[in-house]
């Protein structure tokens, strides 16, 4: 039998765990706090790098829509905390640094989040959306990536009207999983975000054009039966585009996913 961990044995061991992971993040921050991104502008940069937006109230298998309504909520509490984030050379952004614990006192509702691999509601549920939609925006730059958690284990539900391919999000736990990406460019680069009554909408800027220009596709996807359970596998790549010639300059993997489909497969395959 595999030997569990310590957050693992008791309500409590996991209740402490979480304690000293927040603990030891602040102390990072404490210690590190110069390198963080903290100046904001509410005068957009000049040269849009990429645009996103992505629907708030999604119908997911049978989940309360209850927690759909809240969701939205919560994302127009949290986007004005990194709406105008400027990103200068050498700065590193931090989702949780910005964006602060989400609290039933500074408004944030019960929504739902996944927690070891099980469907759970929570305060402030819903913020996997909000770093989601930073992910997609980050992975169209040349900004990189130095903390990124996602939950690819699992394939929570089937298809709903998915406008990015499988395994490209991230998760997110106040504050010991975060995502943050550095700035190692000589440019400056903004991060323009605000929910309206549909969507989350999202623009990263910069002060100068790229030269390239990038495009993230999934091969090789397909269902496989494993021992009498589902799982769902692809590749995402992410390819560099030169703008001046169309020619492909680099072809990155990015992530093999091979996920635990968790609904019933009987309509899908």
């Amino acid at each position: 039998m595999k030997r569990k961990l310590f957050c693992e044995l008791s309500p409590l061991t996991y209740k402490i765990s979480v304690l000293k992971g927040i603990w030891v993040r602040k102390l990072k921050w404490f210690i590190n706090r110069k390198k963080y991104a903290w100046e904001f502008s509410t005068k957009p940069l000049n040269f849009a790098i990429c645009r996103h937006k992505s629907l708030i109230r999604r119908r997911l298998g049978n989940m309360d829509m209850t927690l759909q309504e809240n969701k939205a909520v919560n994302l127009s509490i949290a986007a004005p905390k990194v709406n105008g984030i400027i990103i200068r050379p050498g700065k590193i952004f931090s989702f949780w640094k910005l964006v602060g614990s989400c609290t039933a006192k500074k408004g944030y509702l019960d929504g739902l989040i996944l927690r070891v691999g099980e469907l759970q509601s929570g305060i402030g549920g819903g913020m996997c959306q909000f770093t989601n939609l930073i992910h997609w925006m980050i992975l169209h730059s040349p900004l990189n990536i130095i903390e990124h958690h996602h939950h690819n284990n699992v394939d929570i539900f089937p298809d709903y009207g998915r406008q990015i391919p499988f395994g490209t999000g991230t998760s997110i736990m106040y504050n010991y999983l975060d995502y943050q990406f550095i700035n190692k460019t000589d440019q400056t680069f903004q991060l323009l975000v605000m929910a309206d009554d549909n969507y989350l909408i999202g623009e990263l800027r910069s002060d100068r054009e790229l030269d390239v220009a990038y495009h993230i596709k999934e091969e090789n996807h397909h269902f496989s039966l494993e021992n009498g359970k589902y799982y769902r596998n692809n590749e995402i790549y992410r390819e560099i585009i030169s703008k001046k010639t169309g020619d492909i300059i680099d072809k990155q993997l990015l992530i093999k996913n091979h996920s635990r489909v968790l609904y019933d497969m009987a309509n899908i395959v």
